[in-house]
């Protein structure tokens, strides 16, 4: 089985006003709501392809019970820990010309049900995936993916992990299966931006030695590079397409890594369907489907 993990997951309302004025009234030309949250993409998308999996996290309120409807409307499992106060962040981007966003601050989560989650974690048996993504909320412990790490034998159950530099290193010493990071959370880990191919190649092999196994990298429209624990590069472009929205792509391609590993055991096709689930995503509003991904896929 798979397991994701988001802890603050959302409802995304996305709108567009032309001509957006401050201090006044503006009415929207489209909108749109949709469930999110790194894991809670992972899930959508892996669901999508056929592969059975379980997102887990927190939700409340109201807008916990539309990310839960939400996301079992689309075909997901879910066993998420209800919180008896609060409610679910809501995030509302707002384009016109440019895009601005405003996220929501989510549920505070106590002790007691961080314990809660962690007898969850406890259930995961060999041969099982859990899926680390996302931030930590502040009201949880920072160190809550080390805590989850310390529970697990990583050399049976494989973990990926797709989360900012600072955290994402933290979590290098339990030897993740696979780590996912973009092009500039790969700089920030090593203080400059990288643009030369094999510098991005030769900062992917120092995580390796810090602990990751498997190193993927997402470079936009440029792209992925995976390094794998066998010595193994592969490189390729993204397909040709129009950018729409890149807001998930990065989540997909963890989703199709995964689909197209699992299959066969295969990193070559884990990388392939992995940039065509995060290419068919950007080109379009939404998280791509299994048919769209597909499409995609026949191109490269």
């Amino acid at each position: 089985m798979i397991y994701t993990v988001t802890f603050n997951p959302s409802l995304d309302y996305t709108i567009r006003i032309k001509d957006f004025e401050v201090g006044t009234l503006n009415r929207t030309n489209y909108e749109e709501i949709r469930v999110g949250g790194k894991g809670v993409n992972v899930s959508i998308v892996l669901t999508s392809l056929g592969v059975e999996n379980i997102a887990l996290g927190f939700i409340a309120g109201f807008t916990g019970d539309q990310i839960e409807s939400g996301m079992q409307q689309l075909g997901c499992k879910t066993d998420f820990i209800r919180l008896p106060q609060g409610f679910s962040r809501i995030n509302v981007k707002l384009q016109d010309e440019t895009e601005t966003e405003m996220n929501g601050m989510g549920p505070a989560v106590s002790i007691s049900e961080c314990e809660r989650f962690m007898m969850i974690v406890k259930r995961l048996k060999p041969g099982d995936t859990l899926v680390l993504s996302g931030s930590i909320p502040s009201s949880m412990p920072q160190d809550m993916y080390e805590q989850i790490l310390d529970m697990i034998d990583t050399d049976k159950i494989r973990v990926v992990v797709d989360t900012s530099s600072n955290l994402l290193r933290r979590t290098l010493a339990y030897h993740p299966f696979l780590i996912k990071p973009n092009l500039m959370e790969l700089g920030e880990l090593f203080g400059r931006s990288l643009i030369d191919y094999d510098d991005i190649v030769g900062c992917a092999k120092h995580l390796q030695e810090e602990g990751a196994r498997n190193v993927l990298v997402s470079m936009g429209s440029a792209g992925a590079i995976l390094v794998t624990d066998e010595g193994q590069v592969f490189s390729a472009p993204a397909p040709s397409g129009d950018l729409v929205d890149s807001i998930g792509a990065g989540d997909a391609m963890v989703a199709g890594f995964l689909a197209g590993y699992l299959e066969r055991s295969s990193m070559v096709d884990g990388f392939a369907k992995g940039l065509a689930a995060g290419s068919a995503t950007a080109y379009k509003q939404g998280l791509a489907t299994s048919e769209e991904i597909t499409a995609i896929a026949q191109r490269m």
